[in-house]
């Protein structure tokens, strides 16, 4: 299923007219009718006309994903410029054209991006670069930050998270470890302190994929 979003009459003639073999096609010329059908239709692309009615840009892309996570979602629009493309896909939309393009680009794009690719500028592909070397590494820094606050505890301290992971209360812990809870929540205290976290839960998740990690 394809969903063709626009109030112009001659850019919806244009798309039905390079998806003429598909059997499954839906028109909207509003927003909230768009939203209506993704919910009752589930389409596995989108295509967006920049003008819609109700379209309000980065904010309606991330309301059609909050819906479905899976749709796919090609903007058609005037040329923008790169840092607002840009801004576009990071919302979520796979691809961007112009919507001046001709029914061949337009047959390329709708292509390329149902089997799985992006559609767009290469002006814009080394910020996707740019963006993978910075996850990268701001993963690798914050695992570091969580080995090293691990690392930090004492041996006390890292039986009672253990614990904590495997979902044992404080006077279950206090009972395995022949301690007080009082002394039990003095370490958590400090656990939680050098975790940088506020809560048992938390720390139970932290334990839970440095364990599943090894």
């Amino acid at each position: 299923m394809i969903v063709l979003a626009s109030i112009n009459k001659e850019t919806l003639l244009c798309w039905k007219s390079v998806l003429s073999k598909t059997a499954f096609l839906s028109s909207c010329d509003t927003f909230s009718a768009l939203k209506k059908n993704l919910q009752q239709l589930n389409p596995q692309l989108i295509l967006i006309d920049y003008e819609l009615p109700g379209f309000i840009g980065y904010q309606s892309i991330q309301e059609l994903l909050a819906i479905s996570k899976q749709i796919k979602i090609v903007l058609f629009g005037p040329n923008l410029s790169d840092e607002t493309e840009w801004d576009f896909f990071k919302a979520g939309i796979k691809g961007y054209c112009p919507d001046k393009a001709s029914a061949e680009q337009i047959n390329k794009v709708i292509n390329a991006i149902l089997q799985g690719e992006l559609w767009i500028r290469r002006t814009l592909t080394h910020r996707i670069l740019d963006e993978l070397i910075k996850t990268t590494h701001e993963k690798k820094r914050i695992k570091q930050s969580i080995q090293d606050a691990i690392a930090s505890l004492t041996h006390r301290e890292n039986e009672i998270a253990l614990l904590v992971a495997q979902g044992e209360s404080n006077k279950n812990i206090a009972h395995q470890l022949a301690i007080t809870e009082r002394t039990v929540k003095a370490h958590l205290t400090e656990i939680f302190k050098k975790m940088r976290v506020t809560d048992r839960v938390k720390v139970a998740l932290i334990i839970k994929d440095v364990i599943q990690s090894r």
